[in-house]
């Protein structure tokens, strides 16, 4: 064959995978009262860390497997300052460093186990996952003085969701859905969720959605909690950022206070919404809500709480059959309308953060 016919192979290699997360960003670990007298085990973005405390009050968190002989480090318990492995008794301190083995003198150099960097803030326990390019923090974790102002009793919690991260992303950003699903709770009117004047706005990784109500019913859990004289003028102001949501709506009696005021009065509810994922299809919920009672203050604040659990309750059978029906029809075209504007820009910046770190 003359060398004009002949044909030249070359071997392609596939484009490198893209991470299913966007990367370098602090994401919720825990709420900082969840780490006591145990370690917690909890996977984070397709990682099994465990969280302690240690003996001067800082937190820590390890990769979840003893160098030894491969228990889950959460299984074992605190000592001294450090983690010790309910198998064989090894000791490990916050940095991963293995510093005590029961019954012998020579520690290994190689008897450690690694480290993720990890702060609390706030009473939130971030912990950092860097790229290659980042994997030492490049900013402090975010701040949430909301827990730490003196101005609200807040409480929360954590869920575990069997679906996929964005969906409850989804749901946070459209908060339309609170006049069909929230009906005993924080819902109200449904014709004016879905017909309430909204506003969208976008700067670098932030969506912000701001959203007002005028002239509304109190739904339940706001008459529970405030003494409405009667209609209410009704806010919602929703603010994405990758890792977490926060979410200030409340009220004030109708006509008596501009709500574009950021000072204004009234009801205030405030949720924190760490939103971090679990596996690729599975979710961990982090969740504080904070209150203002004028009155009663232990009482309000935990009929606030307590109504804002049965409202995460009720999202949560709706993603999860979301999710599983998702699953059961496959990869089935889904129609947007008006309310889907700042979920779909959530998602495009997920979207464009993940491919940076795979540049």
């Amino acid at each position: 064959m003359s060398a004009s016919n002949q044909t030249l192979a070359y071997e392609v290699s596939p484009p490198p995978a893209l991470p299913t997360f966007p990367l370098d960003q602090w994401y919720v670990a825990a709420l900082g009262w969840e780490l006591n007298d145990k370690p917690v085990g909890r996977t984070l973005l397709n990682k099994p860390v465990v969280l302690f405390r240690t003996a001067d009050g800082q937190v820590a968190a390890l990769e979840d497997r003893c160098c030894h002989r491969a228990l889950p480090l959460s299984s074992g318990t605190l000592d001294g300052g450090g983690l010790r492995c309910g198998y064989h008794g090894l000791l490990f301190n916050a940095a991963g460093k293995c510093i005590e083995i029961p019954g012998q003198e020579k520690i290994p150099s190689k008897a450690k186990v690694p480290m993720y960097h990890v702060q609390e803030r706030d009473q939130i326990v971030w912990i950092w996952f860097g790229s290659s390019a980042h994997p030492e923090p490049t900013c402090e974790p975010p701040a949430y003085d909301v827990h730490s102002s003196g101005k609200y009793l807040f409480d929360g919690d954590v869920y575990h969701y069997d679906a996929p991260y964005q969906l409850i992303h989804d749901n946070l950003m459209d908060l339309s859905h609170l006049g069909y699903v929230h009906l005993r709770t924080i819902g109200g009117n449904a014709s004016i969720h879905m017909e309430a004047k909204m506003t969208v706005e976008s700067e670098g990784d932030v969506v912000k959605v701001v959203r007002h109500m005028p002239n509304s019913t109190p739904p339940p859990t706001y008459s529970a909690a405030y003494p409405f004289k009667g209609t209410i003028d009704r806010w919602q102001e929703i603010e994405f950022h990758v890792s977490h949501l926060r979410i200030w709506t409340g009220a004030v009696d109708a006509n008596t206070e501009s709500l574009d005021d950021p000072e204004r009065g009234g009801f205030h509810m405030r949720g924190f919404h760490g939103v971090t994922p679990e596996t690729d299809t599975t979710s961990h919920y982090f969740w504080t809500m904070a209150t203002n009672p004028e009155t009663n203050h232990d009482e309000v604040k935990a009929k606030v709480i307590e109504q804002t659990a049965l409202t995460f309750d009720e999202d949560k059978v709706v993603i999860e059959a979301q999710y599983q029906n998702m699953c059961r029809f496959g990869e089935r075209p889904m129609i947007d309308i008006h309310v889907d504007v700042g979920a779909n820009r959530a998602r495009k910046i997920i979207e464009s953060l993940r491919q940076a770190n795979g540049a």
